[in-house]
């Protein structure tokens, strides 16, 4: 039996939508730009979070679209379960259909169930409904009118109450929320379904009587002090699960079963050498892993945000390393291999999402420099594992819980591969110790960013949409539409809306404007300019005295101006390096501030210095021949892309946008920034950096105007002064390099003659060494003029002296330091420790260390305690034996 088609069961949804009026959007980036609550897109309503709230009026009655989500941190967190069982993901997609203050229940529910039944062909009896019951804690009865419109398609005992948890929608602990009914699809054979009634099975976690539509009738918001409001107008949020509906419409017991993962499925099988069978075997697990995970991985790639060690970027960086970590020890793959997947993915999914294959070749580059580097890490973690082994065995073979935490927190080597390999050694680890160490980590993280926030306070009902004015004017009256009080780290700060502001929200790389709030009574500053979705936020330190009066918004004038300058340079920039080094140059991410510009964008190589000269050469060009403005506002978007304007991957774009354009067959962007009124105010531009930020993604720095006058004056007095240094040479380039050569000569000679002293001391100190219990036992002071002089200095003395143990300890400029050094069979035998010994031995200098078992070294603060450690040094050795 061929399987459906994920294309067309996609488009049905679709055309049946709009035939019911409904206006068809693309999916929103899954990367969130002016949304402080969440780092992605959790849910298929999340972009339209604003119209729920009447932040700003929906464009159309009637929406219908598959919105690309990802559940992988907080409340909505579906990592761990995915690969093990056949209906969880990280990366889904949500087909929605949404009505914003037009129908609500009645055609929610008659059309959902048309498409199920008719369209879809689902048996209607193995649907099941679900419907609020009611809370008595938030003072809310059963959704009756929902049960009652059920009662039309189908019978009492298939329609069923369900709890707050289940049959009340929440976003977060705050936001829009509502009742919902669910519709349910029981999956199971005849002969289970014959045995128990699906009904007793519906909300209990069965694999094959799952979800597959929630409508969700969104009327309340909750407010920071857990009370319910009414929204200003009711809406309908309906979200169904492609992959799950898949499941359904294909007669399948599993998600992984359908067209959505099969090409990537068996596409992983074929190059793991191994069958895929879909139960739960090591390698099955691993291949539904790694299926899933790389579809999260490429998108939110390709939408902007690349791996990192913080926030949004940490969360992509664990999803790759889980898929790399059962890739290599479930399937055997010891070099990258994920990357090989997205081209399979990209031409699956070209006809819905074309960002990803408009991209493949830079999310390939990112996934494997990835993938190297995280192998390269398990490799470490495998030798710290080998080095321990001894050790942990002559201490009863548990790898302690902090040990465990200290090779997944620093060496990012993951606790289930830890006790995978523990295992394949005879040897347990301290999970719960772990958990303990985790736990302390994460409180530590969560009272450092711990914050406050009350709910908004209205002082001027309105409605209106807050306008900015800031284009065309830097003060502008206004008046304060509402305010909240935000607390973070003991610090507390106002959040204030304005009715309209000049204040430029920070956004699009470049930062938010500061000023002044200002009226007959009060003056206050604004520090910061924010957005939150589409709400412009001023940040202040104390609330004006009248709050109802009227207001001057004055920006900092010199500042933006500064800005304006550095963004437009940004523009020409991009242009220039398109223009230069190719048209695959794409913009990955920018800062445009008053004292500086930052432009990452997509490329495999380091710009060369005659590119950058070219690059430098082309802008300073376009500065001087002082092209001017073309702004364009609320130009439609396919109009907008027909001039030419360069839309940026993981930008979420209205239906109409602003271009900006300097000649328009050298910069035509879309921008919703500040620019200058003319290219020839920036006055002069120049590259102070080049530098990488990671795969496949390069970083310039530039400054511009006066800034880059005073860089290049600072650069011109370095170069002075290295002239004076030099004695005024009249040519600098050869006496630096003579210069050179002799200080290379004279180190080689310092290098010999320390060696010399090395021998000298070797001989001396191996004269020394004396039997202690069965061992040759050496504690010395030496003279090292380096770390690395004294770790030779053991090595050389351990390959002289046998079945030796060396404490050496020796003040390098000023600052103390020791080594121990342990023949292999010793430090095998398990007794003794190098690690163990440098670390007590520290104390005496006020420090610490550690190491291998065979070698460890520690520095400290205290040169005078040397004595007292290598004196230390024998009663310990002495005892441990």
């Amino acid at each position: 039996m061929s399987l459906p088609t994920a294309a067309h069961v996609r488009q049905q949804f679709l055309d049946f939508f709009a035939s019911k009026g409904h206006h068809i959007v693309p999916s929103a980036p899954l990367v969130l730009k002016d949304d402080p609550t969440l780092l992605f897109i959790n849910s298929g309503m999340a972009p339209f979070k604003d119209y729920f709230l009447g932040n700003k009026p929906a464009p159309f009655k009637r929406i219908a679209d598959t919105q690309k989500c990802l559940r992988v941190s907080g409340k909505h967190n579906d990592l761990e379960e995915v690969g093990y069982d056949t209906y969880h993901h990280t990366m889904f997609e949500m087909l929605g259909n949404w009505s914003f203050g037009d129908y609500f229940k009645t055609e929610a529910i008659a059309w959902a169930w048309e498409l199920l039944t008719e369209v879809y062909k689902l048996p209607k009896d193995r649907l099941y409904v679900t419907y609020f019951e009611g809370d008595t804690g938030d003072n809310l009865g059963a959704d009756t009118e929902t049960q009652n419109l059920w009662r039309q398609y189908t019978t009492d005992d298939r329609i069923l109450p369900g709890n707050k948890k289940d049959n009340f929608w929440e976003m977060g602990d705050t936001g829009p929320c509502g009742p919902c009914t669910e519709i349910h699809i029981d999956l199971r054979d005849e002969s289970e379904v014959a045995a128990k009634s699906g009904r007793e099975l519906v909300n209990a976690d069965h694999p094959q009587v799952v979800e597959i539509w929630n409508n969700v009738f969104m009327e309340f918001q909750r407010r920071a002090d857990g009370s319910l409001v009414k929204l200003p107008q009711q809406h309908v949020d309906t979200g169904m699960g492609f992959e799950r509906l898949m499941m359904a419409v294909s007669g399948v017991k599993s998600n992984y079963d359908t067209d959505v993962f099969q090409p990537l499925i068996q596409f992983i099988a074929a190059e793991a050498g191994v069958a895929y069978t879909g139960q739960m075997e090591k390698t099955d697990i691993a291949i539904r892993v790694i299926a899933d995970h790389i579809r999260a991985i490429s998108f939110t790639i390709a939408d902007g945000q690349l791996p990192s060690n913080v926030k949004a970027g940490y969360v992509i960086r664990r999803i790759l390393r889980r898929a790399v970590r059962y890739s290599f020890s479930s399937l055997g793959f010891k070099q990258p291999f994920l990357y090989k997947l997205v081209p399979v993915l990209a031409n699956q999914m070209a006809g819905v999402f074309p960002e990803l294959k408009q991209q493949t070749q830079f999310v390939q580059r990112v996934i494997e420099e990835e993938e190297i580097a995280f192998l390269k890490t398990l490799e470490n973690g495998l030798r710290r594992i080998d080095a321990l082994e001894e050790s942990v065995k002559a201490q009863g073979g548990v790898i302690d819980g902090k040990t465990a935490f200290e090779l997944s927190d620093t060496f990012g080597f993951p606790l289930d591969l830890t006790a995978l390999i523990a295992r394949e050694k005879d040897l347990t680890v301290d999970e719960a110790g772990f958990q303990k160490e985790l736990a302390a980590q994460k409180n530590r993280s969560r009272n450092a960013q711990e914050t406050e926030q009350s709910d908004w306070t209205i002082v001027t009902p309105s409605e209106e949409q807050p306008a900015f004015v800031g284009y065309d004017l830097d003060e502008a009256p206004a008046r304060i539409l509402r305010y909240r009080k935000t607390t973070q780290k003991g610090k507390t700060e106002y959040h204030i809306v304005l009715d309209q502001t000049p204040f430029y929200a920070e956004s699009g790389g470049q930062v938010g404007d500061t000023g002044f709030l200002e009226s007959e009574l009060s003056k206050v500053r604004v520090l910061d300019t924010k957005k939150e979705n589409d709400l412009i936020v001023h940040t202040v330190l104390d609330l004006p005295e009248d709050l109802e009066a009227d207001f001057l918004g004055r920006i900092d004038h010199a500042r933006r101006e500064q800005i304006r300058k550095n963004h437009t340079a940004t523009h020409l920039l991009q242009a220039a390096l398109r223009q230069v080094i190719g048209s695959h140059v794409a913009q990955k991410g920018s800062l445009v501030n008053e004292k500086l510009l930052r432009f990452d964008f997509s490329h495999f190589t380091k710009v060369t210095d005659e590119q950058l000269r070219d690059i430098e050469r082309i802008v300073n060009e376009r500065i001087r021949q002082q092209i001017p403005l073309d702004e364009r506002r609320n130009v439609p978007i396919n109009e907008a892309k027909s001039l030419g304007a360069m839309a940026l991957f993981g930008e979420k774009y209205g239906e109409f946008v602003r271009v900006i354009t300097f000649d328009k067959d050298y910069s035509v962007e879309l921008c919703g920034g500040t620019h200058v009124r003319g290219t020839g105010e920036i006055g002069f531009f120049k590259i102070t950096s080049e530098s990488a930020v990671g795969a496949g993604v390069r970083r310039i720095e530039a400054v511009t105007g006066e800034a880059a006058e005073l860089y290049v004056d600072q650069q011109l007095d370095l170069l002075q002064q290295v002239r004076e240094a030099l004695g005024n040479p009249q040519h600098l380039l050869p006496s630096i390099q003579r210069l050179s050569e002799e200080t290379a000569a004279l180190r080689k000679q310092i290098e010999q003659f320390e060696q010399q002293s090395l021998n000298a001391q070797k001989q001396q100190l191996a004269s020394q060494v004396k039997p202690l219990n069965g061992v040759n036992f050496l504690a010395a002071k030496v003279n090292a003029s380096s770390a690395d002089g004294l770790k030779k200095l053991a090595y050389d003395l351990r390959q002289t002296v046998d079945n030796l143990v060396a404490v050496l300890g020796a003040d390098i400029e000023g600052k103390p330091q020791l080594a121990v050094m342990l023949d292999d069979e010793l430090a095998k035998g398990g007794k003794l420790n190098a690690s163990t010994l440098v670390r007590e031995l520290a104390k005496e200098i006020q420090g610490g260390g550690g190491g291998q078992p065979f070698f460890a070294t520690a520095g400290g603060k205290n040169v005078a305690g040397l004595d007292a450690a290598i004196g230390k040094a024998e009663e310990l050795v002495s005892k441990t034996l």
